[in-house]
């Protein structure tokens, strides 16, 4: 099973964080003390700029959570158009070469699902295989590759692509005071990635070269619904993000990291390529913690978090691409991708080049 290539598509309206605060206080000016500490938030999240799917000013405009779903449908189908186009020329594939589609995404809703509307899109094969994956947030980048090999795995004839589309940007809440939103409006952005899996047959017949999918493992902590999701009410998506993430990060991240390594026969002195998701400052450190890495291990993520913000699920495939497509890799080096999200969990992909 191998990893044939990455497509990636974001927004064209792009905006700096001073910009998006500037926005945000107009809408907050009633609420003086809350600019104040939306500011220092802004200053800590170490995101300078972010992509959005419409203009800013149109934010302070949506009147319903009906509206701003409808936009997510449609955005969330161009840029995914985009992004599997992209990974499609990359592996010199086309739309009837797909088995089967994972499409994932935790910042909106609609059925039929978007794999199903980017069938008459995008001409693909009227026996695809579709596999909508919602809820499982920022970890769903990581989790969809393992369930894409897994796939594979079945069927090593086949080719299966991961689509990820958050748009984060359409959740926001004006009557949101909490710490939680402010969080967000500060860290988060939209954007999409597309991944296509090969399974070792099909590999071999194209002479793909990128890494080897080896294994996989999920793991889920007890008793932790509460940590990190949403409440999705008639306002639309409100966000439940615990104060305890990053000390939970810290602490679990690593065990479950070294147990599965050890099942391998490897240690973390072997993984070559570090591939986090950056869910802000806070977690990124925190894993970095976990793991006893530093901060040059992890420079992509740190750049991607920079550039673009947390794109929940698409963050990870960013990274990713950056460490495929900018770093030289010896032949036999392994690469650990790791997310952690919603109920509380991580998911771990080991690759080697």
């Amino acid at each position: 099973m191998r990893i044939a290539s990455l497509g990636t598509a974001l927004p064209k309206y792009s905006y700096g964080q001073e910009e998006i605060f500037h926005a945000l206080t107009s809408i907050w000016k009633a609420n003086p003390d809350l600019e104040l500490r939306a500011r220092k938030l802004f200053e800590h999240v170490r995101v300078e700029r972010r992509h959005l799917v419409r203009p800013l000013e149109e934010y302070a405009q949506f009147q319903s959570f009906g509206e701003t779903n409808d936009i997510w449908i449609q955005e969330s189908l161009d840029l995914g158009e985009k992004a599997i186009t992209q990974a499609l020329q990359r592996a010199q594939l086309g739309p009837q070469d797909i088995d089967a589609l994972f499409v994932t995404s935790v910042t909106g809703v609609c059925s039929p699902s978007l794999d199903a509307r980017l069938f008459n899109r995008m001409g693909l094969r009227q026996d695809l295989k579709r596999i909508p994956l919602f809820g499982l947030g920022c970890v769903a980048g990581v989790s969809g590759i393992a369930r894409a090999a897994d796939y594979v795995r079945g069927f090593p004839d086949q080719i299966a692509v991961l689509l990820s589309v958050e748009l984060c940007s359409l959740t926001f809440q004006r009557k949101d005071l909490s710490i939680a939103n402010l969080i967000a409006t500060g860290l988060f952005g939209d954007g999409a990635a597309a991944v296509i899996v090969v399974g070792e047959k099909r590999a071999a017949q194209l002479g793909c070269k990128g890494p080897c999918i080896l294994d996989s493992r999920s793991n889920l902590y007890p008793n932790t619904e509460e940590v990190m999701g949403w409440h999705i009410g008639e306002n639309g998506f409100e966000l439940i993000l615990s104060p305890g993430v990053p000390k939970m990060a810290a602490e679990g991240l690593g065990p479950d990291v070294d147990r599965f390594l050890s099942d391998k026969g490897l240690q973390r002195e072997d993984i070559h390529a570090w591939i986090c998701h950056p869910g802000g400052p806070k977690v990124l450190k925190a894993m970095q913690q976990s793991l006893a890495i530093e901060d040059s291990q992890v420079v992509h993520s740190w750049e991607t978090l920079r550039e673009q913000g947390n794109l929940s699920s698409s963050s990870v495939l960013m990274v990713l691409r950056r460490v495929m497509e900018q770093e030289t890799h010896p032949q036999g080096s392994y690469g650990l991708l790791l997310a952690m999200g919603p109920a509380f969990c991580s998911e771990i992909v080991l690759i080697q080049w």
